[in-house]
């Protein structure tokens, strides 16, 4: 499934598009045209970036497990033979 965007988050892309192709390249380009580079965008772009948000967030969890880990095993306390 296809990420979607939020009115306003699309609104503000298209926008940031146009507002590229006049400066960078000095053309205008009309909604249509800069929704349809969007959507572009988020057909081959977004499996990418995606997938390198969930890689991000499986090391920030397995980092937090590992220092949970840490954190427990430094609450172990020593133990001995029962004294008889």
């Amino acid at each position: 499934m296809l990420p979607s965007l939020k009115k306003e988050e699309k609104d503000y892309v298209i926008a940031k598009v146009q507002e590229y192709f006049e400066l960078e390249r000095g053309e205008e380009i009309g909604d249509l045209a800069a929704d349809q580079l969007l959507q572009l965008m988020i057909e081959e772009l977004g499996p990418f970036l995606y997938n390198r948000g969930i890689q991000d967030a499986r090391q920030m969890v397995e980092q937090k497990v590992m220092n949970l880990d840490e954190d427990l095993l430094s609450l172990t306390r020593p133990a001995g033979r029962p004294k008889r």
